[in-house]
């Protein structure tokens, strides 16, 4: 390859990665959409406006919402298999249950494999429970308070919903508390200590101390 092929390949390379593309709809398969939209509106999802023959609906603060119709997807009903994210697995699935949705017990990932009850460390990634539908799709919640270095670009920091905005603050607070008793003097300059705390915990950064 001559160098400048090389160059024109890497040039073509920098401009994917630069393409701005969000997942935006999930289809999921399922045998009855009347009986499909009931479960999913149980669960607080938001019900959009879509073309004819097509349910789409969208869970509190996510930027990403499920479709299903008769003829959007070949797949078996149930086979879907998705993950969902919640701040606190522990109230999320207090609130499922109390709306009458059928929740697993709460378990944590570890090199073992499944280990029932919540992570030791509460660690990001680790805390997690299931629930179906009624055709059998898995929907598997994990509980993401810290994203992986380079899950989420830098510079950005948003929240899906208020509660997820009040969630961070808390913990937030707490870390702060801890800091304030490490100093061993008060903070006045907390504001700012809180949004590096935020920003940095959703883009994986390295908190303050």
């Amino acid at each position: 390859m001559s160098p400048k092929s090389a160059q024109g390949d890497a040039s073509g390379m920098s401009r994917i990665e630069s393409l701005d593309v969000k997942l935006e709809v999930v289809v999921v398969p399922v045998s009855d959409v009347g009986r499909a939209k009931e479960f999913y509106q149980r669960l607080g999802w938001r019900l959009d406006q879509t073309p004819p023959g097509i349910v789409q609906l969208t869970p509190h603060g996510s930027g990403c919402s499920v479709q299903f119709g008769p003829d959007l997807t070949t797949a078996a009903p149930g086979s879907a298999v998705a993950y969902l994210i919640v701040s606190d697995i522990e109230a999320a699935r207090k609130t499922l249950v109390a709306a009458g949705v059928e929740v697993g017990d709460l378990f944590h990932v570890s090199p073992d494999g499944p280990v029932d009850g919540l992570d030791p460390e509460r660690r990001s990634y680790f805390s997690r429970a299931t629930f179906h539908d009624p055709d059998g799709n898995t929907w598997l919640m994990q509980e993401i308070t810290t994203r992986l270095p380079g899950r989420v670009e830098g510079g950005l920091t948003s929240f899906g919903s208020a509660s997820d905005l009040a969630t961070a603050l808390r913990r937030a607070a707490a870390a702060h508390g801890e800091h304030e008793e490490r100093t061993g003097k008060r903070d006045d300059n907390w504001p700012d200590w809180y949004a590096t705390y935020m920003a940095n915990e959703q883009s994986g950064a390295k908190l303050p101390e």
